[in-house]
C-alpha cells in the first residue's frame, strides 16, 4: 500500500476498535501530502470542566500526522513510528467539532516532519500540533 491506494474506507477499516474510532474520529480529505480530519466536542473528548481535553487534540494531531506518514511509504517493507510530537493549545471549544488538516513539512527517507492545525467551527485556531516520525524497516 503506498500513496493513492488509500481510501475512506481503508482508513475507517484501520480506525476499528481503536481510540481513533472511540473518540469519534472521522476523516474528511486525503491528498498527497496531507490528510484531513474532524473530533466531536462531547463526553468522549472533554476534561472534567467540560472543555476540549488537549490530550484529544493531541490524539486528533498523532492519528492524522501518522497516517499521513504511513501514506508515503510503502508499508509492505516499512513502518512509521512517532518520535515527538508536541502542541499548543490557543482556543478552548466546549462542543461541536473540531476539524483539523495535517500536512507533511518534511518527507525523508528516515524522518518525516508533520504539523496539524486544529480549529473550531467558526474557524478559530485551536492547537497547533508538530509531530516527527521515524520511518523504519519492518522485520
Amino acid at each position: 500500500m503506498h500513496k493513492n491506494s488509500f481510501t475512506f474506507e481503508k482508513l475507517n477499516e484501520w480506525s476499528k476498535h481503536t481510540m481513533v474510532a472511540h473518540l469519534g474520529i472521522e476523516f474528511t480529505e486525503i491528498g498527497d501530502d496531507y490528510l484531513c480530519g474532524k473530533m466531536p466536542v462531547d463526553h468522549r473528548t472533554h476534561q472534567p470542566m467540560g472543555l476540549l481535553h488537549g490530550g484529544a487534540s493531541v490524539a486528533l494531531a498523532e492519528t492524522l500526522a501518522s497516517i499521513g506518514a504511513a501514506m508515503q511509504v510503502d508499508l509492505t517493507k516499512k513502518a512509521c513510528v512517532g518520535l515527538e510530537i508536541n502542541a499548543n493549545h490557543v482556543r478552548s471549544v466546549r462542543s461541536g467539532w473540531v476539524h483539523a488538516k495535517a500536512q507533511a513539512l518534511h518527507i525523508g527517507r528516515s524522518t518525516q516532519l508533520w504539523e496539524t492545525r486544529i480549529y473550531s467551527e467558526e474557524d478559530e485556531l485551536v492547537c497547533i500540533s508538530r509531530m516527527t516520525v521515524a520511518v523504519i524497516d519492518k522485520k
